[in-house]
């Protein structure tokens, strides 16, 4: 996947950086929920979750709301290795967390 930041969704600039930065909200609901979550083991903290949250919430902002098929996963599949950083978790470990995120960030930023 190209950088999330880079991609032409056809937004003002303005527009797309209003909706990405409000992370932070995403980020205080993961930490607070992550272990209710049905792939989430109960000897990992919300670090190791963290990544593939915040990768999965700027991906639905990159394709515009798009509901999660096979081409998004495959592509987000594509993009792990660089989108975790620092992050040692492997694409198998993390993708119901990605599209976790991905499916609330689009549900709440694209509801019309």
């Amino acid at each position: 996947m190209a950088d999330v930041n880079d991609r032409d969704t056809g937004r003002t600039s303005d527009e797309s950086t209003k909706r990405n930065a409000d992370w932070t909200g995403h980020d205080e609901y993961w930490r607070d929920n992550y272990g209710e979550r049905p792939y989430a083991h109960a000897d990992r903290a919300y670090e190791y979750y963290q990544p593939a949250y915040k990768y999965g919430h700027e991906s639905a902002f990159f394709y515009g709301g798009r509901a999660w098929d096979n081409e998004v996963e495959n592509d987000l599949e594509r993009g792990w290795d660089q989108a975790r950083g620092d992050s040692n978790c492997t694409w198998t470990e993390v993708k119901d967390a990605v599209r976790d995120a991905y499916e609330r960030s689009r549900s709440t930023a694209f509801a019309a």
